[in-house]
């Protein structure tokens, strides 16, 4: 079964697909639809062994967002196995919210509803 992200969520920040993550110090992860995190969102990299890089699985880290589909992670991973994407596989790399670096919490508590008309 093929798992694709909401792209409509009830709640930001959602679990977001990723499509590559960089070999580099600090990691450039994108995912595969605008990901809507703020600057501090905490995320868990999930990896299932398809896709490669297993030294980054389950790892946790602050993020830095540098674009709709971009965001940085504090983990050099320069010498890491490289990234692989598949569209077509059952199983796919993710970001997943835990957590929020703030003085007050922001984006857990956003609600996105009502959508705006299209």
């Amino acid at each position: 079964m093929v798992m694709f992200p909401f792209t409509r969520p009830v709640f930001q920040p959602a679990m977001r697909v990723i499509s590559s993550i960089t070999q580099s110090n600090p990691a450039v992860v994108t995912t595969t639809i605008d990901h809507l995190y703020i600057t501090g969102t905490i995320v868990r990299i999930d990896l299932p062994i398809t896709s490669g890089m297993q030294q980054l699985n389950q790892q946790i880290a602050p993020i830095l967002v540098t674009g709709t589909t971009t965001f940085t992670i504090p983990i050099d991973t320069t010498l890491y196995d490289t990234f692989i994407y598949s569209a077509s596989s059952s199983q796919q790399a993710q970001s997943v919210p835990i957590g929020e670096i703030s003085d007050i919490l922001t984006a857990a508590v956003r609600n996105v509803l009502p959508y705006p008309a299209s």
